[in-house]
């Protein structure tokens, strides 16, 4: 069932899986579930809760275990303590997404941490392997949360032949399982990172009626927009737009986001929909690979099922043609 690549060498775990480090859901916990099993997993540094970030780190320190920090690179530029607080525990790697890597580059590496950027695009990718990063996560737009418009299925074989010479690919969006994991390795990746599939474990930070939601819905319930992030004026950059699950609110929304600006009542009540858990107006982030999750397993049984269907289906690799389809 171990299948070796680039990123366990490099970034020495058992099996090729990182935990996408979502914002108040991947706190220690779960990271230290996903390690435990084999993968690398990566806190949620989210947009820089400094006392939970302490916290957080100094329970993953007291397992001596190696595991990874996100952040959200704009974010995390406007308060740069952040970053400081992460290297002073010695992560084995350090997560940036979304923004220049290169003014915390060489800071990440001095440490001896393993830069991992996630891009979105070509352009993205090139620069970030400029900027140093020693492995790229190439994010789809079936991902949840924040991103960008380019499909999985064609951004990491574009990627690969660019860059995968140079430093090893991590697929990411619309992976949940074992064929997802096997699909990932025939487009050239070394790897996935995971979100939605973690989102709804035993582990996971996430409160219970979120995970309820996630096991009622399918791949058809998500849509990208920038309405939940107005509704919490915490407004995002161009061309980043975030993908989560249909509700109420999103509904009312969408299409009106000018308008939702305006109303700065509504700010208020998402706030307060937050601190309830009222999720007709909260949002709950997560990605197309929603419809793949019908269960709420421990992180470690996520982390063996996919290896272990991944690895029967590579193994069996053999092509299956429709014998009543003609060419």
């Amino acid at each position: 069932m171990s299948i070796s690549t680039a990123i366990t060498e490099l970034l020495r775990i058992s099996h090729p899986i990182l935990l996408a480090p979502m914002d108040m859901v991947s706190d220690a916990r779960l990271t230290a579930a996903v390690i435990a099993a084999g993968g690398l997993g990566i806190l949620g540094g989210g947009y820089g809760d400094e006392q939970w970030l302490v916290r957080e780190l100094g329970l993953l320190e007291q397992a001596k275990s190696r595991y990874g920090v996100g952040f959200i690179t704009w974010s995390m530029a406007k308060n740069p303590r952040l970053l400081d607080i992460a290297l002073e525990h010695k992560p084995a790697a350090v997560m940036l997404s979304f923004g220049n890597p290169k003014p915390f580059a060489d800071r990440i590496k001095r440490t001896g941490a393993i830069l991992v950027c996630q891009v979105q695009s070509l352009a993205l990718a090139k620069e970030a392997a400029e900027s140093g990063a020693d492995i790229l996560v190439a994010q789809g737009a079936e991902a949840g949360g924040h991103g960008m418009s380019r499909g999985l299925f064609t951004l990491v074989p574009e990627i690969v032949d660019a860059l995968g010479s140079t430093l090893p690919i991590v697929a990411a969006g619309g992976i949940a399982d074992g064929r997802g994991l096997a699909a990932a390795f025939m487009l050239g990746a070394s790897g996935a990172l995971m979100g939605t599939r973690f989102y709804a474990t035993q582990e996971s930070a996430a409160l219970q009626a979120a995970k309820e939601r996630v096991l009622a819905a399918t791949g058809d319930d998500t849509l990208r927009s920038i309405v939940f992030d107005i509704s919490r004026r915490n407004i995002w950059p161009a061309p980043f737009t975030g993908r989560c699950l249909r509700n109420i609110h999103l509904d009312r929304w969408f299409g009106r986001e000018i308008e939702l600006l305006r109303h700065q009542e509504e700010a208020s009540k998402y706030a307060e929909a937050r601190r309830e858990g009222n999720f007709d107006i909260a949002a709950v982030i997560a990605g197309e690979a929603i419809g793949l999750v019908q269960d709420l397993p421990s992180a470690g049984d996520v982390v063996q099922k996919v290896m272990r269907d991944a690895s029967a289906l590579l193994s069996n690799g053999a092509l299956q043609v429709d014998s009543r389809s003609s060419l």
